[in-house]
């Protein structure tokens, strides 16, 4: 079986495209926990809202910047030209 290097590379940086954009679920699923329990953490203490609050932003900060970085890594692999 002869395989052609530039097929091969090219069908390697699809899957490497592919498996980097999984990472942005991550955000997702990270954003909804962080909500789901500032949620219940208000309904507890409705006192310490602002505390809450401000640490729930910074979390969703977080989670969307790693989401962000995987969508920027796939993006790269897609359409940067390897040699």
């Amino acid at each position: 079986m002869n395989i052609d290097p530039k097929m091969f590379l090219d069908a390697m940086l699809a899957i490497g495209a592919g498996l980097a954009a999984i990472g942005c679920f991550g955000g997702g699923i990270g954003i909804g926990t962080v909500s789901g329990k500032a949620v219940e953490a208000i309904a507890r203490q409705p006192e310490a809202k602002g505390d809450i609050m401000s640490t729930m932003i910074l979390g969703i900060a977080f989670a969307e910047v790693t989401s962000l970085y995987a969508l920027i890594i796939s993006i790269i692999l897609i359409f940067v030209k390897w040699q």
